[in-house]
């Protein structure tokens, strides 16, 4: 199973195709829709979110609500295209009106400058518009269709956020995925301690005023993996690297972990290893789960938790020190509108990719052409673990 993602934040819409799903999987698009409403939300968000109201379209590779094991097609239209359609128009010649928005002062932090520099560009617009986070709106629907074949394969996962800024909004206690999914909607910042609210929400509106951004991070749980997935034998194998590279690759993203991660490194090994146990009822187990779920870069059948860091957004309204590309003047850099902070849908966003990681990882495991065929297999591999 593997996607592709195209288009432009400020273009006519998103495009995505994704490739090597199982037929015979009811796909619910209202799932999918209300997925794309929580990326949208979240304390601290910025104008743009006033405009846009994704909705999915699914144009190919499904037939009355039915996967068909043909390349499932995804469009989610931009509605602020319409603002943009001369600036971002894929077909008209450029002329001095169309180009009135041009970047030339790029923005530190963001593949403005880099991106330039590689393709040539002198117009750092056309950097910027696919290097935006407003991709991630097609992963986002692309990781609601593999959550809902995991839920099919009684996997559940989520994402949730334990830091913003410097404020820890995580509880020690580890919790089962329905109970966090419980207590993370119960506010507007994806966060489990509900007294901690105000205390963000009053750093993030202090934050705003002073024209400033605030990053956090990120922790996505997994229930109910089998041992097994990924392999020790080769390094490229190791479905914790897959994770790894997966959450990385979502914009801002400047470190990942499994389970207790860094903090890990501080500790002995006995305070870090998971104790095996087993039990006639449900076969293996640990009595801890200090590793996230990983041992050798295979599932160990406990929760996988996976850590990720967002860096604050780079565009800030009280923007830093940059050069014009063109006359190499020192200027200010270019100011495009932005949020305060979005760890809020970064957190959906990262569910997402871990989402679509673990389905790519099951169905090449096993026979992924049909859902039915996928869950029979699953089931006696589950049983034939259960029996070592």
């Amino acid at each position: 199973m593997h996607y592709l993602t195209a288009g432009e934040s400020h273009g006519p819409q998103l495009t995505g195709i994704l490739e090597g799903f199982p037929a015979g999987v009811k796909l619910d698009l209202d799932q999918i829709n209300q997925q794309l409403a929580a990326r949208q939300g979240g304390y601290g968000r910025g104008n743009r979110q006033k405009i846009e109201h994704d909705q999915i379209e699914l144009v190919g590779g499904l037939r009355h609500q039915i996967t068909l094991g043909s390349p499932l097609a995804l469009v989610i239209k931009n509605i602020d295209h319409a603002h943009w359609s001369k600036i971002m128009d894929p077909i008209s010649p450029a002329t001095s009106e169309n180009t009135l928005r041009r970047v030339e002062r790029p923005r530190p932090g963001h593949a403005d400058l880099a991106g330039g520099m590689k393709y040539g560009h002198k117009d750092l617009r056309n950097v910027l518009e696919r290097s935006s986070a407003r991709e991630t709106a097609m992963r986002v629907a692309i990781g609601s269709i593999c959550k809902q074949l995991l839920q099919q394969l009684g996997i559940n996962l989520v994402g949730y956020v334990t830091q913003i800024g410097s404020v820890t909004t995580d509880t020690t206690k580890p919790l089962a995925v329905t109970e966090i999914e419980k207590q993370i909607l119960q506010n507007d910042l994806r966060i489990i301690e509900q007294q901690r609210v105000k205390e963000v929400h009053d750093l993030i509106d202090q934050t705003k005023r002073a024209g400033d951004t605030l990053g956090g991070v990120i922790r996505v749980v997994v229930e109910n993996l089998p041992a097994g997935l990924g392999s020790y034998t080769s390094w490229n194998t190791k479905l914790d690297a897959k994770l790894a590279a997966a959450a990385m690759g979502v914009n801002a993203i400047k470190g990942v972990s499994i389970g207790d991660g860094f903090a890990a490194a501080a500790n002995l090994g006995s305070q870090v290893m998971d104790p095996i146990i087993w039990q006639s009822a449900t076969g293996w187990s640990r009595s801890s789960d200090h590793l996230g779920g990983f041992e050798g870069g295979m599932t160990n059948g406990m929760p996988v938790i996976v850590n990720a860091a967002m860096k604050p957004i780079p565009t800030l309204y009280k923007a830093l020190p940059s050069v014009n590309l063109l006359t190499h003047e020192v200027q200010k850099a270019n100011v495009e509108r932005s949020d305060t902070t979005a760890i809020v849908p970064a957190s959906i966003v990262i569910e997402s990719v871990i989402a679509i990681t673990l389905a790519q990882e099951i169905t090449a495991t096993f026979d992924g052409s049909n859902l039915q065929r996928l869950q029979q297999q699953l089931t006696a591999y589950r049983e034939e673990l259960k029996n070592y």
